[in-house]
């Protein structure tokens, strides 16, 4: 997919989750069909579905075949491991980004230290707030990854890119990706952008990115407020095969 397709099906994919988000389309709403979203974006079907299989994929709509899609019933909904999925394109999360700042700088004035990278070598360090439907701070994220692999990166639109999407795209083997899940307690700084009580419990999630020669290619921390959404993990077990 060529990157003029990537910004559009970022740019569908933003356009209909606001309609889902706003209550245009309520729970249960029938999608437009993917004929009809060709012609109302003037897109091609490839973009479209695209678009359509990041909204399912972010639990916000249901796909049947020969049905068509749908505005799912529960929406806050979200699988945990798209945020260390390496396969998967769009975001890990719904949601708009505010990028909050980018730059190149040495790793060692970085706020996270990348492991095993030199503190003279240059890395890009970005921060992201994650918007919900009201526009208000869902979660704060800084990303730092070395600027050796990710020259070109200040030059992308900041605002919807995926840097496991952006990697891949530039050739780097992304093979590993772990996530830390653990407590945080707010700051002031901090409680006052979620407009919470400083000293409130919430969750920091650490996700490193690793490539096939164990050389760690990002490193992202995320300050995750407790609220409406709930996140899951879901195995699939129908494949497995079990022997006395």
């Amino acid at each position: 997919m060529s990157e003029r397709d990537l910004l559009l099906h970022v740019k569908i994919r933003m356009a209909l989750e606001a309609r889902i988000r706003s209550g245009q389309w309520g729970p249960g709403t029938r999608i437009p069909t993917e004929a009809g979203l060709c012609e109302e974006f003037g897109v091609s079907r490839i973009t479209v579905q695209r678009a359509l299989r990041d909204l399912a994929d972010a639990g916000l709509i249901v796909r049947f075949r020969r049905r068509g899609s749908f505005v799912a019933q529960a929406i806050g909904r979200n699988n945990l491991l798209r945020f260390t999925g390496l396969l998967i394109q769009g975001p890990e999360l719904p949601g708009d980004h505010r990028v909050v700042s980018a730059r190149v700088l040495p790793a060692s004035a970085a706020r996270l230290r990348l492991p095993g990278v030199p503190g003279e070598e240059a890395v890009i360090q970005m921060e992201r707030h994650k918007l919900n439907g009201d526009g208000e701070v869902a979660h704060t994220e800084v990303q730092v990854l070395p600027f050796r692999l990710a020259p070109d990166l200040l030059d992308q639109p900041l605002e919807p890119l995926t840097t496991h999407a952006y990697l891949r795209d530039r050739g780097v083997e992304l093979v590993r990706a772990r996530l830390y899940v653990e407590p945080h307690v707010l700051d002031e700084a901090q409680a006052e952008l979620f407009g919470l009580a400083v000293g409130r419990p919430v969750f920091r999630w650490t996700r490193e990115t690793w490539t096939r020669r164990g050389e760690i290619v990002e490193l992202l921390e995320a300050i995750v407020p407790a609220g409406s959404e709930r996140f899951y993990v879901e195995t699939d077990l129908s494949g497995s095969a079990h022997h006395n």
